[in-house]
């Protein structure tokens, strides 16, 4: 069986993975790192995004082979000493979600959003989120959530 290894998290991981193995099983399987969910199987709802090198990844479209040697940054690592990242504390204060079930892969895909484009519009902000499904919430509160983020991420 191939062996992969890749800084998840900040820390140093292997595992023997099977060569069929997503990115998103080797994370919640291999990991234990559930905060990562699988929605649709097809890359269509995005409640799987990551970010692998820094860049938002739908890690049900990646082997886990493909990601031998890289950085992987899940949802259960955005928290720093005990305090949520400011698109997480923006989710909550703004209720960006219901259910939760999107909520990982959403809030990957806006942290990445803000990084390359850190005062998006409201038309930007929902371009961006098209790979991203929520069944619950309708988006307003999601996109008020980002804004809000934006604007305490500047200042």
């Amino acid at each position: 069986m191939p062996r992969v290894s890749m800084t998840v998290n900040g820390r140093a991981v292997t595992g023997d993975v099977e060569g069929r193995t997503l990115l998103v099983q080797f994370l919640r399987e291999n990991l234990h790192l559930t905060g990562t969910h699988v929605g649709c199987d097809t890359s269509q709802c995005g409640a799987c995004v990551v970010h692998v090198n820094g860049e938002s990844v739908k890690s049900c479209t990646m082997l886990a082979l493909q990601a031998d040697g890289t950085e992987v940054a899940t949802i259960e690592g955005l928290a720093q000493n005990g305090s949520l990242h400011p698109v997480q504390e923006a989710f909550r204060e703004h209720h960006g979600l219901q259910c939760g079930f999107c909520t990982p892969g959403m809030v990957m895909s806006a942290v990445d959003l803000l990084k390359k484009n850190p005062n998006p519009d409201e038309g930007e902000i929902r371009e961006w989120l098209e790979g991203n499904i929520c069944r619950c919430t309708g988006y307003h509160n999601i996109v008020k959530a980002i804004q809000s983020a934006a604007a305490n991420m500047k200042g």
